[in-house]
């Protein structure tokens, strides 16, 4: 995710310094040819291109609100996974009681909890497209990372994890049946999240949507040297230049945020939230030493 300060004007304009490099040859190219030859190729009014700009403008800023709108989901999903993560952990502590072995109980909810923090890694790293279980091997056991290896769908694996270790409580006498009916409306309520997280990453935003506005973009910046070469004169070219950048930026910016478990800088920084739940809940077991230290990053406007 992008924080509020220090984005440099290199990351924001790289990203289509491409088509501003095209844009300003082929600019500069029509004012050489208007200014060197008496030939004039397309004479275009400029209220139709104020027209097309518009309409333009109305398409791309539909465009960005629906792709935010998929990016703001996202953010608010992981959200309730921060709440639940958290409400998980307390019913854990609380609900379950020291009968038989204390030691014996004291492990189970450590390993318990140490298993929901693996749950939040595993999940953002799949949607991601990484290896899920990168880094699980010092929350969870090798015995648990093994039965995981097995699933294709490692966060799915753990909430069966979960479910059985419950069940296994419930037969124990450690929490009676109302609790564990409360416990089990949670491992849903985390499932649920898990499922609407992939339904955004699996769901493409329309192809031919993005096509047609893209299409319609490239077209008007195509004939808008036209309509201004006469009316501004060698002004025209910085004024192409501008109205091209402003428009361009506004389609990545809808490109980037439609896509929000993909590894970039506009991400929901699911590594920094799971981070985050792993200092809530370790502290919550008095564990807060063991906390995974913070990954170096060189670029310091971002976070993942």
């Amino acid at each position: 995710m992008l924080l509020k300060n220090n984005i440099p004007w290199k990351y924001v304009f790289g990203k289509i310094k491409y088509e501003l490099l095209i844009v300003s040859v082929y600019t500069i190219a029509i004012e050489i040819f208007y200014h060197n030859t008496d030939t004039k190729l397309i004479s275009i009014p400029i209220a139709v291109l104020a027209i097309m700009g518009t309409v333009i403008s109305l398409l791309l800023a539909f465009r960005s609100n629906q792709a935010y709108d998929r990016w703001w989901e996202a953010r608010i999903i992981w959200g309730a996974i921060v709440n639940d993560s958290r409400s998980l952990s307390r019913q854990v502590l609380t609900f379950i009681n020291d009968a038989g072995n204390p030691q014996e109980v004291a492990h189970f909810k450590s390993r318990f909890i140490k298993r929901q923090i693996a749950w939040c890694y595993a999940l953002g790293q799949s949607l991601r497209k990484t290896d899920p279980l990168k880094g699980l091997d010092r929350l969870v056991s090798r015995r648990d990372l093994h039965v995981m290896g097995k699933y294709d769908n490692v966060p799915a694996a753990i909430l069966e994890q979960h479910a059985k270790d419950m069940n296994y409580a419930l037969h124990a006498g450690w929490v009676n049946e109302y609790q564990q009916v409360e416990m089990d409306r949670t491992f849903t309520r985390l499932c649920d999240s898990m499922g609407k997280c992939e339904r955004i990453k699996n769901t493409v935003f329309p192809a031919t949507y993005s096509l047609y506005i893209h299409f319609a973009l490239n077209f008007f910046l195509l004939l808008l040297p036209f309509a201004l070469v006469d009316a501004v004169g060698l002004v025209m070219v910085p004024m192409v230049i501008a109205i091209a950048a402003s428009f361009l930026l506004i389609e990545k910016m809808a490109i980037h945020l439609q896509d929000p478990f993909e590894s970039k800088p506009t991400d929901t920084p699911m590594t920094a939230i799971a981070r985050n739940i792993e200092k809530d809940l370790k502290q919550m077991i008095e564990e807060e030493n063991s906390i995974a230290p913070e990954v170096p990053v060189v670029q310091k406007f971002y976070i993942l």
